[in-house]
């Protein structure tokens, strides 16, 4: 006998003291079920001030994180605990690997001050906050590392180089990759500005100059917009970089027939305008693997599990942890 999974979701939601969260590149069917939506800080902040005691969190393992630091309190469910490819590539070795080369390139630790994209494990998030750092997002990064640069510090930004770049060539600023080479010359601290850890996201690596040659040949007068989490030639080339909720503000107050082309994940792109006149820019599905890995089964399961008073995939943060990833999100939200 088949299941009728949102029929299930929706009775199961009804009855339980459980809040659905998710996130915008999530695909469709399960975006659709969910009672809170936003992109990763909004939905923790929102799971913060929501009344429910459970949360089930449909995104990547280090958004349900964020709600558990943030709101210790809540039980915190994931239907799948899928890792963000960007969060994956810095843990705490390789920060404190990080804080190695600055202080061998002649910065001393003190006059380091670290700021953390939101896409990072709580365990970064916390050696951030044990350093006297703060927590960033994409759209409000440009006020966090012109309030870190107050400190006369060298900024050292993880785990997002994109990001750092980006922001560093919008304020004016010098910045380097840790670990790449320019015209046969390494990353020196001393030189920079901001100095940025080697990460980056895979699906917004997959938009090209060439895509946006392509578009803007096809349709004369189109307008591109795309995440700052792409290539600083990408953001250069474009007419507006935003974040998620920054996208989706300028595409929505454009004219409704002013053609568009944005560069971030497809799910969300897709949704955006459903009477058309908005493109993905890339010549492939820029689809976030991990983020597609829940489905509604997932969901189902994961609710059922809490009516069957088993629940699965609970997220767990430790106290210290806590403690010193919150210090680092109150710093954040201080400067905003």
């Amino acid at each position: 006998m088949s299941i009728d999974y949102k029929a299930e979701i929706e009775r199961l939601k009804a009855k339980l003291p459980v809040t659905v969260v998710g996130h915008y590149y999530q695909r469709d069917e399960v975006f659709e079920m969910a009672d809170i939506t936003g992109d990763s800080l909004e939905l923790a902040r929102k799971c913060k001030a929501d009344a429910n005691p459970w949360v089930v969190f449909c995104g990547v393992g280090f958004m349900g994180q964020s709600v558990k630091v943030i709101a210790p309190q809540k039980r915190v469910l994931m239907p799948k605990i899928a890792c963000c490819a960007m969060a994956r590539m810095i843990d705490g070795s390789y920060f404190d690997e990080s804080v190695e080369y600055m202080v061998k390139h002649g910065i001393a630790k003190e006059n380091i001050l670290p700021i953390t994209y939101i896409n990072s494990d709580a365990s970064v998030k916390a050696k951030v906050g044990e350093m006297g750092g703060m927590v960033c997002t994409s759209s409000n990064a440009y006020k966090i590392i012109e309030k870190g640069l107050q400190s006369g510090k060298k900024i050292l930004f993880v785990p997002d180089r994109c990001l750092g770049q980006n922001f560093a060539i919008q304020m004016g600023l010098k910045s380097c990759v840790i670990g790449q080479t320019i015209d046969g010359k390494a990353c020196d601290p001393k030189e920079a500005d901001v100095i940025c850890f080697n990460g980056f996201c895979s699906v917004h690596q997959l938009f090209t100059l060439e895509d946006i040659e392509f578009y803007r040949h096809k349709y004369p007068g189109i307008k591109i917009a795309v995440h700052p989490e792409c290539d600083p030639e990408i953001v250069g080339a474009s007419d507006f970089a935003g974040s998620t909720s920054q996208l989706i503000k300028y595409i929505n107050e454009l004219d409704p027939e002013q053609k568009v082309a944005v560069g971030t994940e497809y799910n969300l792109v897709n949704r955006m305008r459903p009477n058309g006149n908005t493109y993905v820019l890339s010549s492939t599905k820029p689809e976030c693997p991990t983020m597609n890995e829940t489905t509604l089964e997932d969901l189902y399961k994961t609710l059922k599990s809490i009516e069957d008073n088993a629940p699965i995939n609970e997220i767990f943060v430790d106290e210290h942890t806590v403690k010193y990833a919150n210090l680092a999100l109150e710093r954040m939200l201080e400067v905003n």
